[in-house]
């Protein structure tokens, strides 16, 4: 009798790992979000590469946002590279016939040892990097996502290395460019500024004493925020597209001049003492930052000019919120990745970054604009701010954080 051949085994390829939520993108915002979740449990997965970028940025954490660090136990590891903004001094340079005297606002007045903390990019991230290694629940994929494909229970990220994982929910915190966000069909309204912000950090030979201060000028503002150590500073320099790419150029020496000049030698003798970069000034905003399966946040769902330290901040509040959704769907039985599941989230963080992107936008076109009118307002409003406490006292803590839908680990 013949033999019969025996047909080949073939063995069906293993599914994709899955966890209730995936978060994309590994900056400070995709980071907070996936140890908030799994700080309650939550099976989390953390996609992206440890990239950090050395341009001299810093971000100025609020109070809010050092009370979320808290919550997630990382603040201590972060709160000796960080210095207190305990005073903000706003100085108008521009120049105006309607120009008001210094504004000087001070945390204590707020029950605040200090409005937030400054520190490096740079070290924020590597902090909560070495917490998200070592919390339970969170699988990272240091890998960057090159697809997403939402079904009907759960959506499909695909990585650039091949592999692939599945999740009821993504976030994506994949910035201003995200793939998520184009893949998904989300088209953000864009627009862009004439101008470009200088960024680095500075040593000087006068103190800072916890004081922040803000020059207005007629190309935007020129902010020093304090480090550590008493005698460094950030600076956040605003300046026509040109003149910033001029002043880019310039040798440290040179630069370090020019900002010891515009600063009105308040701070002393200045040098470089960190990177520098150039920063594009340019806003992103969308209708909505949820879409079938996804939930954007940080420079994925906003963006604009480094002005008043609302940038990191908002997407904080982002993560700080999807948390707060995810766990209350999770808590209540219901799929975390559910429209229904995430229309408070929608609701709130578009309130909040539309109110935060209208302020960011309105003072630097204000700015710009050199009308004798609009001069008067801009003026006339920092003047009441200076000299009536009760509004003083509400801008402050708005500022800060707002009341009006905190995110439970923000209160």
């Amino acid at each position: 009798m013949p033999s019969r051949r025996s047909r080949p085994v073939v063995t069906a390829p293993p599914p994709p790992p899955s966890f209730a939520v995936a978060v994309v993108g590994a900056g400070a915002a995709g980071l907070s979000l996936a140890l908030a979740l799994a700080r309650d449990g939550i099976a989390t997965a953390l996609v992206g590469r440890h990239a950090p970028v050395a341009d001299g940025r810093t971000v100025a954490l609020l109070d809010g946002s050092v009370r979320f660090f808290d919550a997630l136990g990382v603040w201590p590891t972060i709160a000796p590279h960080a210095s207190p903004l305990a005073e903000l001094h706003i100085v108008d340079d521009t120049g105006s016939l309607f120009r008001p005297p210094p504004a000087r606002f001070v945390a204590t007045e707020i029950g605040l040892d200090a409005f937030g903390w400054n520190v490096e990019s740079a070290r924020l991230v590597e902090g909560l990097r070495a917490a998200a290694r070592a919390a339970p629940n969170l699988t990272l994929f240091e890998d960057d996502a090159e697809g997403f494909a939402a079904g009907e229970t759960s959506a499909t990220i695909t990585l650039c290395t091949g592999g692939a994982l599945s999740a009821h929910l993504v976030a994506g915190a994949d910035g201003a460019r995200s793939k998520l966000r184009e893949a998904a069909g989300i088209v953000p309204r864009t627009w862009s500024y004439p101008q470009g912000a200088i960024t680095t950090i500075l040593a000087h030979t006068r103190p800072h004493r916890d004081v922040s201060t803000e020059f207005h000028t007629r190309q935007g503002p020129f902010t020093l925020v304090p480090l550590p150590g008493g005698h460094r500073s950030s600076l956040v320099w605003v300046m026509g597209e040109g003149p910033a790419k001029r002043m880019a150029a310039l040798d440290d020496d040179a630069l370090a001049r020019a900002v010891e000049h515009q600063a009105q030698a308040m701070l002393g003798s200045m040098r470089i003492d960190g990177p520098r970069g150039l920063v594009p000034m340019r806003g992103l905003s969308l209708a909505s930052p949820v879409a079938p399966r996804l939930a954007l946040i940080g420079e994925a769902a906003h963006v604009f000019p480094p002005i008043g330290a609302q940038g990191l901040n908002l997407g904080l509040r982002d993560a700080a919120s999807l948390r707060d959704a995810v766990i209350q769907a999770v808590g209540d039985g219901r799929d975390p990745g559910s429209r229904a599941a995430l229309a408070g989230f929608a609701r709130s963080r578009r309130l909040d970054a539309r109110l935060r992107t209208t302020a960011v936008d309105a003072l630097n076109r204000s700015l710009l604009a050199s009308l004798v009118p609009v001069d008067a307002v801009r003026g006339l409003g920092l003047l009441a701010m200076t000299t009536i406490g009760p509004l003083r006292r509400v801008v402050m803590r708005e500022g800060v954080l707002p009341r009006l839908g905190a995110p439970s680990l923000m209160r």
